[in-house]
């Protein structure tokens, strides 16, 4: 009997090929953001079907790659689904300034909420306690306050590179207020009844025949 001879390296090429096949399958993987009804935050690689189980919501992953999960480099996008950044900034907030600076230098996709309103600081003092700006959260860590050690510290924590490793094209999401308030529509103004024309007899004397007389 005879046997077929298998080449020399053929398994090992063929593990290689599969281990190849396996990271571009995960790297083309599309990850979700899911906020539930209660306001929790999920990730899943599954998206929402009804909406108990929750909404779609903004990654703060730019246009690129809220589109397609292959936007990021694999390892970076395995950091942002476990350990998400939010930036909370205000327009009168110098530290918030140099704090979306050092994220964007680091290159940490971040998303960033905005306080401007009274329902803003309502919301942010039950998030982090305070009214304090800047504010961080990667995962559920909260930072208060800009420290650039601290941050850089944490930031290590997570698992985040310590040089950009971000695509040249690569934009972030805008920023976008924390509470989304939805000013109530005015009503239309009704539209006034035209008064009705009022008709002329048609049985009024002609001057120019008084009399009246057909022809």
């Amino acid at each position: 009997m005879h046997t077929r001879a298998t080449r020399p390296g053929f398994f090992p090429y063929l593990a290689a090929v599969m281990l190849l096949l396996g990271a571009a399958g995960a790297q083309s993987q599309t990850i979700y953001r899911i906020v539930g009804a209660d306001g929790k935050v999920t990730f899943s690689d599954q998206p929402p079907v009804t909406d108990q189980q929750g909404k779609i919501a903004a990654t703060g992953l730019g246009a690129a790659a809220a589109a397609s999960g292959a936007a990021l480099p694999f390892e970076l996008r395995q950091v942002v689904t476990k350990y998400p950044v939010t930036l909370y900034t205000s327009a009168e907030c110098a530290p918030c300034g140099s704090a979306r600076t050092l994220l964007a230098t680091r290159g940490v996709p971040f998303s960033e909420r905005t306080i401007a309103s009274a329902e803003d600081v309502a919301a942010l003092q039950r998030i982090s306690g305070q009214a304090s700006l800047p504010f961080l959260t990667i995962g559920a860590q909260h930072v208060l306050g800009f420290s650039e050690a601290e941050w850089m510290q944490d930031l290590d924590a997570a698992g985040y590179p310590k040089t950009s490793q971000l695509p040249a094209s690569y934009r972030n999401a805008p920023a976008r207020p924390l509470v989304d308030v939805q000013k109530p529509v005015a009503p239309k103004p009704e539209e006034k009844a035209s008064a009705p024309t009022p008709s002329v007899p048609t049985n009024l004397p002609n001057p120019s025949n008084p009399a009246g007389i057909q022809f």
